[in-house]
């Protein structure tokens, strides 16, 4: 091996000491915003649960399965949060849509 070719080994053994070293400065700094992130979200107290929730069956039409009051039922792909006028609505045209356990209908004054 001539000088020349050395030294450009030497320089691209350099260049990669220094990426490495800049690789782990930016890891270390996505460490450091992860756990920042992490304690942020901890503090944060959880959103207080919905009035009233809509279950939805299964399928393309996603019919309403049941209503529960907001504690019942846990947040899932086939639940969303509707509001008390609705919930009404809905047990109003079909009382079998109450919930057994929570009795929506029992706090909107339905029965």
């Amino acid at each position: 091996m001539n000088e020349q070719e050395v030294s450009r080994l030497d320089l691209l053994r350099f260049l990669e000491r220094v990426q490495e070293r800049d690789l782990a400065r930016t890891r270390t700094w996505i460490a450091t915003e992860e756990q920042r992130r992490a304690t942020a979200a901890a503090r944060r107290p959880p959103p207080p649960p919905p009035d009233y929730v809509l279950e939805a069956g299964i399928g393309q039409e996603r019919r309403p399965v049941a209503v529960h009051q907001g504690f019942c039922r846990p947040s899932d792909v086939r639940s969303r949060a509707i509001n008390a006028d609705e919930a009404r609505r809905l047990i109003a045209a079909d009382t079998d849509l109450a919930c057994q356990f929570c009795r929506p209908d029992t706090a909107l004054g339905l029965l």
